[in-house]
């Protein structure tokens, strides 16, 4: 980071000899001379001059002396800085966060347990959900993401390429607008839903959903299905705009203002918990590890 031969200039400057710096640096007196007649040509200055009573200072030595320590000690500083700037990247849970995949769900549940382990820090990186992205990201899990909070099932690890750990079940709940007329409901039953559009994920998507998509249609014809292809904010506003009903799980309650999520009088539910990569990293293994045992508390 700095010159080396400035702190060999130092020790020099304070004992007046190349001998006895030789001696305190653990060097040879040439390699010592050798280091100061570098530094000298390299700055163009002379810094010392030979008297009876050995070396001393040039005005141009004095000047740079005075300066020296203090040039020394902030690279110091300033590489003690990084490397724990490394550190800290190092021990950073990098949690990436959208609208359909809030953070907060695992934030709160780690806010719980990160005092006993303040090495560990977490970094919320956010992204906006889009079919390509979805795929990108939880492929890619362990490059610019480490882990992300989500509903699952094998089906979509196996298609995503890579693999969860369930903390939970999500009820499978509906949104609807604010302005909706079962938005004043704390809890719908199914009969709730008849004559409505019901926007489901496509088949193949999701086992539970599918096994929700199959009850609708044998026990329930009153209720429309419709498919669409990825969850995303455009999903939610088209829910708002054309009063239709989104499925939805408790956790993205906060993901619209204008949409309330409403659970329902059936048995559905689906995992939520952290995805992460295939292969994961001894940090990630031991976040999980962590985060699995807060949860069974």
């Amino acid at each position: 980071m700095y010159n080396l031969q400035l702190e060999t200039f130092i020790v020099v400057a304070d004992l007046g000899s190349f001998n006895k710096a030789a001696e305190a640096l653990y060097i040879t007196p040439p390699a010592v001379t050798k280091q100061i007649n570098l530094l000298e040509k390299d700055l163009g200055l002379q810094l010392f001059v030979r008297t009876h009573r050995g070396l001393a200072l040039t005005a141009a030595g004095k000047s740079l002396y005075k300066d020296a320590k203090y040039i020394i000690q902030y690279c110091k500083d300033s590489v003690e800085r990084a490397k724990k700037v490394m550190e800290e990247k190092d021990n950073m849970i990098r949690i990436g966060t959208s609208p359909m995949t809030p953070a907060a769900p695992l934030l709160e549940i780690w806010s719980k347990v990160q005092k006993k382990y303040p090495d560990i820090r977490v970094q919320m990186i956010p992204y906006m959900n889009s079919q390509e992205n979805a795929r990108e990201i939880l492929r890619n899990l362990g490059t610019n993401i480490d882990v992300v909070g989500g509903i699952f099932d094998e089906t979509m690890l196996h298609l995503r390429q890579c693999q969860g750990m369930e903390l939970s079940r999500q009820r499978i709940c509906c949104a609807v607008s604010v302005n909706h007329r079962l938005a004043n409901k704390e809890i719908l039953t199914v009969q709730d839903l008849y004559g409505e559009k019901f926007l489901m994920m496509h088949r193949g998507w999701s086992n539970y959903v599918d096994e929700l998509r199959d009850d609708i249609w044998q026990n329930h014809p009153q209720i429309q299905v419709v498919d669409f292809d990825i969850y995303s904010m455009e999903i939610f506003n088209h829910c708002e705009n054309s009063n239709e009903i989104l499925m939805a799980v408790e956790n993205w309650k906060d993901a619209h203002p204008l949409l309330k999520i409403i659970p329902v009088e059936w048995k559905y539910t689906i995992p939520f918990g952290i995805l992460y990569s295939k292969d994961p990293s001894e940090l990630v293994k031991r976040f999980l590890k962590i985060m699995k045992k807060a949860v069974s508390v």
